[in-house]
């Protein structure tokens, strides 16, 4: 982890911390908080949709892991450590699961530590990745070590693709997908404007003049992103009613600009 903070850039704002800085976290700077600010009084709403975001990964994560019995995952676009972390969703389940985490934030590779607490049944690691690169992240000696082709893997794209414009989107979850063998899983979140068009399009332009430009897509745009696979129930929706447990009661679909799914390899 030595030199990941000489590449920190404190000048600007940069997702993972305006996500962490909204979310309560405590690892951000100045410039993230004022863009996080902004951000909220364009659409107040935006803290409840990140949570409802990250309680997706959760459910998804102990689905593919209880049900289906996935034991191995590649988390593209981890984040900062938030606890829980996928590992420890999945190793609750069965302490011998596998999470191979992949970002390129700084800040991420600073405090991915805390992504690297197994259970001594399993594993994790952390590969310091452009998302851009897929065949970087699967050339990587950890993807290597950790995941077996032998096996499905559980693939978790999760908060990230609004920040991967066409088409390299499409090209990101097409080559990820490729290697993975037949009963393998993914799941997606996909932000988009359908259900507070003025707020959520107002936040897009603030991420915009901050230097992160983001894609929202429609539901037909989102869904056009499983082509090819089997979608599971419910299929295509808003992350708050994909599966949803008591957490989930009282969310208004106004406060959530994010689609989210998963879908298994035939």
């Amino acid at each position: 982890m030595h030199g990941a903070g000489d590449r920190i850039d404190t000048s600007t704002a940069h997702s993972a911390r305006v996500y962490d800085y909204i979310l309560g976290g405590k690892d951000h700077y100045l410039v993230d908080a004022a863009a996080g600010d902004a951000m909220c009084q364009h659409w107040p709403a935006l803290p409840v949709h990140m949570l409802e975001n990250r309680r997706f990964m959760h459910r998804a994560g102990r689905y593919l892991a209880e049900e289906q019995g996935i034991r191995q995952f590649l988390d593209i676009g981890t984040g900062l450590p938030t606890a829980p972390n996928l590992h420890e969703v999945a190793q609750e389940v069965t302490p011998e699961s596998r999470v191979v985490y992949v970002d390129n934030d700084p800040i991420v590779l600073a405090h991915a530590r805390a992504l690297l607490q197994s259970s001594p049944e399993g594993a994790t690691a952390y590969i310091d990745a452009d998302m851009h690169d897929p065949d970087a992240i699967l050339d990587s000696p950890q993807f290597r070590a950790l995941i077996d082709l032998g096996e499905p893997v559980g693939l978790m794209i999760i908060g990230i693709l609004h920040f991967i414009l066409p088409p390299d989107d499409r090209r990101l979850v097409q080559r990820l997908l490729e290697p993975l063998p037949s009963g393998s899983f993914v799941a997606l979140t996909i932000g988009t404007g359908d259900f507070a068009p003025e707020e959520v399009g107002r936040v897009a332009e603030e991420y915009g003049r901050q230097g992160m430009p983001m894609a929202l897509r429609d539901l037909a745009t989102a869904s056009s992103f499983f082509e090819g696979l089997e979608l599971v129930e419910p299929g295509v929706t808003q992350v708050h009613r994909w599966r949803p447990g008591p957490e989930q009661q009282g969310v208004d679909d106004s406060a959530i600009a994010m689609y989210g799914a998963v879908a298994r390899k035939p």
